[in-house]
């Protein structure tokens, strides 16, 4: 348990340092020019506040709400020899490799359910709605989803056997990956061509930021592109400056 609470500790500290590298990489080179005017960098800061806010708001939530009951049921998945991970048995790396894996396609399934389900998605749109999607998108969520998240997340681990250093490692390795790709920066399309053969990056999640529902309809994984592959749900678009993030008013 030591571990994981070093992971746990590590989240924070490991957060701000990722928002703040690619703050300053959004504020030198941009992608789109999402904020204009002689009040631009104050919207920035408006816009960015209230995104971080409701994150920590959702944090704390989680801290405080969910995350002795995630513990309760790893713990219990360990001593009851319940689960995927003690099923398959093998070397400790093996076990690793099938938990971070599972959970991450849990992490898809869960993030499509949000665009399909219609009570999901009232939820979700709120992240959606970020009309200026950039590094802080990333902690915008509406409440009820993180509840509903946090509930269904408790029989999963159950399932999977996760234990919590392990989801304190797969928590901690998406954050870094969803503050990435929401940024509002471009990769050089031959680096981004390479890295989204294994992970989701800013072209492939512009794209599913955009307000046309049928591309908001795919690139749904969070980590590991291979779950959009598998299920043929992987769009890239040959005009993402063209992109307008958001969505429909009747949506």
């Amino acid at each position: 348990m030591a571990d994981a609470n070093t992971v746990m500790a590590a989240r924070l500290p490991i957060a701000l340092t990722v928002l703040a590298l690619l703050v300053l990489w959004e504020s030198v080179h941009p992608f789109l020019p999402l904020f204009r005017g002689e009040r631009a960098a104050l919207m920035r800061v408006q816009h960015g506040a209230a995104n971080v806010a409701l994150g920590v708001l959702n944090g704390l939530v989680v801290r405080f709400g969910f995350l002795g009951a995630w513990a309760a049921v790893s713990t219990w998945s360990e001593t009851q020899a319940f689960g995927v991970r003690v099923w398959i048995g093998g070397p400790a790396w093996v076990q690793w490799v099938v938990v971070l894996l599972l959970l991450d396609a849990w992490t898809y399934t869960w993030h499509r359910l949000n665009h399909t389900v219609p009570i999901f998605w009232r939820f979700h749109r709120l992240h959606h709605s970020d009309a200026q999607m950039d590094v802080t998108t990333a902690s915008r969520f509406h409440l009820g989803e993180i509840v509903l998240s946090s509930i269904f997340r408790i029989p999963v681990l159950a399932l999977v056997g996760a234990s919590v250093l392990q989801l304190a490692v797969y928590e901690t390795i998406l954050f870094t990956v969803v503050q990435f790709h929401h940024a509002n920066i471009a990769l050089p399309e031959s680096i981004d061509r390479v890295l989204r053969a294994v992970i989701v990056t800013p072209h492939l999640h512009k794209v599913h930021h955009s307000v046309r529902v049928d591309e908001q309809n795919a690139n749904f994984s969070s980590v590991l592109t291979w779950w959009d592959r598998a299920a043929r749900t992987l769009t890239v678009s040959p005009h993402l400056a063209q992109v307008v993030f958001g969505v429909e008013e009747h949506s």
